[in-house]
């Protein structure tokens, strides 16, 4: 993979996270694990290139994703889209997601991602808070999202790299 400046990056980021889906992994290569996510967003924060994520709580990454300083998105190609429902569908305490979908799992930078990826975003947490029931304004919001009240926990990361297929 060719490491290039986030600015660089050519993709639209709204697509990225909605149609294309990621994988958000964090961890070593002696443990970590991986979930897939279509809500997220790049941008600019306390003058930093910043990602934000959102993990519910019964999510096994969220146990890696508080441990951990780095964590990663990771965007794959079209045809992986049966593999990215797999892991968002299926707990990696149950079952080796790398090994049910043959993604193949690598390091990066101090961090997880797999080699079939197409872009990397490797962030270092800088803020994490619960989304809170009286946060939102528009109340249907609230209603249409969590309806079983498993609020998200939203993360703020540093993107301190991005690599891309060359």
């Amino acid at each position: 993979m060719k490491k290039i400046n986030i600015k660089e990056l050519k993709d639209n980021v709204v697509s990225m996270f909605d149609d294309k889906w990621c994988l958000i992994t964090a961890g070593n290569k002696d443990s970590y694990n991986t979930m897939t996510a279509s809500w997220g967003a790049l941008g600019e924060l306390w003058n930093k290139d910043a990602c934000f994520i959102f993990i519910r709580p019964q999510r096994y990454t969220m146990e890696f994703t508080e441990r951990e300083d780095l964590f990663t998105l990771s965007f794959l190609p079209d045809n992986y889209k049966q593999a990215l429902m797999f892991c968002g569908r299926n707990s990696g305490r149950d079952c080796d997601k790398a090994k049910e979908t043959g993604l193949t799992p690598v390091e990066i930078d101090g961090s997880m991602t797999f080699a079939e990826s197409e872009t990397v975003i490797v962030c270092k947490k800088l803020f994490s808070q619960n989304i809170e029931p009286d946060g939102f304004i528009d109340k249907t919001l609230d209603d249409k999202n969590y309806p079983q009240k498993d609020y998200h926990k939203m993360y703020v990361g540093e993107i301190v790299a991005c690599y891309v297929k060359d």
